[in-house]
């Protein structure tokens, strides 16, 4: 095993953990990454396989919660209309992923370019809507409305584009309907669960040919890295921006998304 590609696993699982349940798209930062780091995993295995650690992340702080929600779903009114409305909001990019699944991954995961272009214009519009003067109305993700998951799950559509990303695609939604930033967020966590673990599946099924034992060392160490790192973020991120808004992930955006052009423009 080289170590410069310990190195660009370790970097990679980093930025994972990092920006995965943050408005600013962990898909772009690793496509990027592995642009300039030269970093090439056939049929992005690597990259699909270390999700499982931002996964698994979210699983552990939300343990608690999970296990209850399956323990009272046979007879919680409640906790049902919150299961019904996850899977809601998951179905939309769920049927359009699978039907565009071979134009995303060959087409634009392979272009740079618009990755540094949707980073810049997600950065503008986080940073619009986060100094709108908004008037939230729904305030507890369990008691949405149908139409509201619904909605939701609809911009996160926009998230199957790279550089939009899934989290600023649902936040952004729903704070547009009413919902404030906290539980924006909060939402945004539980429907990454169904959408990151269908997603892994169906991209696992698709790639299986291309996973080599070889590789496991290799996705093991990014995995660990994504794990570690996102358990800081979903910990902290809901206080951040409940006290902070999402000003400071609009400008980070831009900043990536201005130097990733310049970058491209000197070195291709």
């Amino acid at each position: 095993m080289e170590h410069q590609s310990v190195f660009d696993a370790i970097t990679l699982g980093i930025l994972e953990g990092l920006t995965e349940f943050i408005p600013v798209s962990s898909t772009g930062h690793l496509l990027l990454a592995g642009h300039f780091l030269g970093f090439k995993s056939a049929g992005k295995t690597f990259e699909i396989l270390i999700q499982l650690g931002a996964i698994l992340a979210i699983v552990s702080v939300y343990f608690g919660k999970l296990w209850q929600m399956l323990v009272t779903l046979p007879k919680s009114r409640e906790t049902q209309k919150f299961v019904a409305g996850i899977l809601l909001a998951f179905i939309p990019a769920a049927v359009i992923g699978v039907l565009l699944h071979d134009f995303i991954e060959t087409v634009l995961f392979e272009t740079p370019k618009l990755i540094c272009i949707m980073l810049i214009i997600g950065g503008v519009i986080l940073l619009w809507v986060d100094r709108m003067d908004l008037k939230p109305t729904h305030h507890d993700v369990e008691k949405f409305p149908y139409w509201l998951y619904l909605g939701i799950g609809f911009f996160q559509c926009l998230s199957l584009i790279p550089g939009t990303s899934r989290s600023g695609s649902t936040i952004v939604g729903a704070m547009l309907m009413g919902v404030d930033k906290r539980a924006a967020a909060e939402f945004s966590f539980f429907l990454a669960i169904p959408t990151m673990v269908g997603a892994f599946v169906y991209d696992f099924y698709k790639n299986r040919a291309e996973l080599h034992s070889s590789d496991l060392a290799l996705i093991a160490i990014g995995f660990v890295a994504a794990f570690l790192v996102a358990l800081v973020v979903v910990r902290t991120l809901l206080d951040f921006v409940s006290k902070r808004g999402y000003s400071l992930f609009g400008w980070w955006r831009l900043v990536v998304g201005v130097v990733g052009l310049a970058a491209l423009f000197i070195w291709g």
